[in-house]
């Protein structure tokens, strides 16, 4: 097979890391993997598992250049004898509908968020995702966000939950061993019950509610976590001071760290007892809750969207309600006290739970087959 991604940029998400997995994965089995994007940081990684980058303005919604962008595709698929394009994106899908249907192969797409729309007009726009011969939801939630938006019938949709290396996400003793590294260079008090919220500092993430449950704790006399915050803010410092008032205002100073941003996320999740992922908006699929089960964490979610279907309530963690602080901090509380033995199992259960459903290895070879079967 010859394939052809399209995505705006490589430069860092969910669906940029999905792209170069299934890239992998065809190079792997004697495949062509080209990508097309206006390139980014993760184009050696593209190019170190054996897939080829093309450039392109894909990022522009500018109607001009999207169409010259579907001549420039059109060209490629002729030259390249391509027989499949895979869209992962709005901006680059149209573009990519239109070479697919004038070069008569087919089209997939990946339906990677919930791409809100509160205008028909956009709404229109989005439905290209659903345009595809192929459409893939990267959850079960994503699967009925379409069939409410667009009116696809749900076994239109192939369901292929985003993957996890669980190799990666192994505590070694070289992940621990980097892990008490961190830990000093943090701060990390010794014998202190560690959560860890890791996300990018953004609104919807729900750093806020973390804070506030722990400034609950705190008025009601409880047992307060040791909270460190993982995960840079982009250029939203205006977010990240709002954060450390906060923080202040309740007197956490000694109880939260910011972090900034990690690279060694196995390590970073090697210090904690549990992961949170608070956020108020329903996640799409939900990755660091997952990677954070990968490691053997129990992890509490807001209970909505692909979280939900990550954690099992009480067996691999626990579901709160969104942007409830009080909940969350019952919830933290709960397990505080739970012994560590507990604890242990709870995230050897969530561990277990990664490797059954949400590996890599699934992904990459669910993808593959939808290939295979367009193309027989």
């Amino acid at each position: 097979m010859n394939v052809l991604q399209v995505i705006p940029q490589l430069e860092t998400g969910g669906a940029e890391r999905t792209t170069i997995e299934v890239a992998e994965a065809l190079v792997r089995d004697g495949h062509t993997a080209l990508v097309a994007s206006e390139g980014g940081a993760m184009v050696r990684e593209l190019e170190a598992v054996g897939g080829e980058p093309v450039l392109l303005p894909l990022a522009t919604k500018n109607p001009l250049t999207a169409w010259s962008n579907s001549d420039a595709l059109k060209r490629l698929v002729r030259a390249r004898k391509i027989d499949l394009i895979h869209a992962r994106s709005r901006a680059p899908a149209w573009s990519a509908l239109h070479a697919a249907r004038a070069s008569g192969i087919p089209f997939v797409t990946t339906y990677h968020g919930t791409y809100n729309a509160k205008t028909p007009l956009k709404r229109f726009y989005n439905s290209v995702m659903a345009c595809g011969d192929r459409v893939i939801a990267n959850s079960g939630f994503i699967r009925d966000h379409i069939v409410a938006e667009h009116g696809l019938a749900a076994e239109a949709i192939t369901v292929i939950p985003r993957g996890v290396d669980v190799d990666r996400f192994a505590m070694s003793g070289d992940v621990r061993a980097r892990g008490a590294v961190l830990a000093a260079a943090w701060g990390i008090p010794e014998d202190r019950f560690v959560a860890v919220l890791p996300a990018r500092l953004t609104r919807w993430k729900g750093q806020l509610v973390a804070v506030d449950a722990l400034g609950q704790l705190q008025r009601e006399g409880g047992e307060i976590p040791f909270l460190v915050m993982v995960g840079g803010d982009q250029g939203r410092s205006g977010y990240r001071e709002e954060i450390e008032a906060r923080i202040r205002h309740y007197g956490l100073e000694r109880h939260v760290m910011l972090a900034g941003h990690c690279t060694d996320m196995p390590a970073a999740f090697s210090v904690a007892d549990i992961a949170l992922n608070p956020s108020i908006e329903p996640e799409a699929f939900g990755r660091t809750a997952a990677e954070a089960s990968a490691a053997g964490l129990p992890v509490i979610v807001a209970d909505h969207g692909g979280a939900r279907e990550v954690v099992v309530h009480g067996e691999t963690g626990w579901r709160t309600l969104p942007s409830d602080a009080g909940a969350l901090a019952k919830t933290l509380q709960t397990a505080h006290r739970l012994d560590t033995a507990t604890r242990s199992a709870m995230g050897a259960a969530g561990q277990a739970r990664i490797m059954a459903r949400f590996t890599v290895a699934a992904l990459q070879e669910s993808t593959l087959r939808v290939y295979r079967e367009l193309l027989e």
